[in-house]
């Protein structure tokens, strides 16, 4: 089976071997392996900095390059001519093709495919799916046409979460992070001799770690023993380290940068509150990995998270406010019982999510 994805993720050539984004090549190395040959349809260098990059478990791709594109590029003629007829090639030799939406390449795609509707196709929505949010028109334009059962014959279209309004073409889908084998215990310590809080993402403003410092900063001088650990980079890290030494928190404040899986997933198994303010999420991984440990997820309700939080059930859904936080933070030192059972609840349901039941939903897409 020829196996096409077309995604504006770059696909980079370093030695003998293939790269990209970190938690995309993951998940795309479980798809591949259901394939014969693989053509990529996407840009093949990248202008940006910071990229999280992870090696293809495969080495021979075939590939039908586009440049990198803006939204405001899709109305120069030039580079739209370049990328409509690689798409067209790339979707010509392919037996089942697939689109990474959102993203330009996958608007692109989008309108494409419509005139491919015999070929097998699948479509991975790896944004917010929630029509009532505030969308970019580009991806109200690609949710449009993916809800569209007409303009999408033959196509299995993936989104986060269980939505009610989905058409019959939209299958509710996940992430997974661990497998069967990380199904261990967890044990904290008493929530009245230390609460560790966590962050894990970004240091960008999308993301407010800031706002996660402030609540550590309130805790202490509540005189409440509470630390800090930051699991991620982003500009947004001299801003923090400058605030922990203004609130002299350098005891409790620690910034770990860019760290692997493994040490996130300690760091998660001795926490006991995620606080992760986020303003837009597809699905988030740093929620669901931390439900996966016991660990509380304070966050916001964004996308499909009320659903992965059952609206306060396995977590805590907040507007974002310090004292919000702080406040529901402190009263849980008083209901240890509470913040087990929680704790266990999120646990329960992170745990259906492995990388098996991962795996075994991808195959049965082919």
């Amino acid at each position: 089976m020829k196996f096409l994805i077309i995604t504006f993720a770059p696909l980079l050539e370093m030695g003998s071997s293939y790269y990209s984004y970190g938690p995309y090549v993951t998940e795309m190395n479980i798809w591949l392996k259901y394939t014969d040959e693989v053509a990529f349809c996407c840009p093949t260098t990248y202008l940006g900095k910071d990229l999280l990059l992870s090696k293809f478990a495969k080495r021979e791709f075939k590939l039908f390059p586009v440049p990198e594109v803006e939204i405001n590029d899709i109305l120069k003629p030039w580079k739209l001519y370049k990328l409509i007829f690689q798409l067209i090639k790339a979707m010509r030799w392919a037996d089942h093709v697939h689109l990474r939406c959102p993203g330009n390449v996958g608007l692109i795609g989008c309108l494409v495919q419509i005139f491919f509707p015999n070929k097998k196709k699948t479509a991975k929505y790896a944004g917010n799916w929630d029509w009532k949010s505030k969308q970019p028109w580009s991806y109200r334009l690609q949710q449009r046409i993916l809800r569209n059962t007409f303009l999408t014959h033959n196509m299995t279209t993936l989104v986060y979460g269980d939505w009610p309004d989905r058409t019959k073409n939209i299958k509710p889908f996940f992430t997974a992070s661990y497998s069967e084998n990380d199904r261990l215990p967890v044990s904290k310590r008493p929530l009245n001799e230390v609460i560790n809080l966590t962050f894990v993402g970004t240091l960008t403003e999308n993301k407010s770690p800031l706002l996660s410092l402030e609540v550590l900063h309130e805790l202490n001088a509540k005189g409440i023993n509470a630390t800090l650990t930051f699991c991620g980079d982003g500009p947004l890290r001299d801003l923090l380290e400058q605030k922990i030494s203004e609130y002299g928190l350098h005891k409790k404040a620690t910034l770990l940068g860019n760290v692997d899986a493994e040490t996130v997933k300690e760091v998660l198994k001795k926490s006991h509150f995620l606080v992760f303010i986020t303003k837009s999420e597809g699905w988030p991984k740093a929620v669901s990995e931390a439900m996966w440990w016991g660990c509380i997820p304070a966050t916001t309700p964004v996308s499909c998270v009320p659903w992965m939080l059952d609206n306060s059930v396995r977590g805590e859904l907040v507007t974002g406010e310090v004292t919000e936080i702080t406040s529901l933070i402190e009263k849980y030192i008083f209901e240890q019982s509470r913040f087990n059972r929680k704790s266990d609840k999120a646990m329960e349901w992170a745990r259906q999510y492995t990388l098996e039941r991962f795996e075994s939903e991808i195959k049965q897409l082919f």
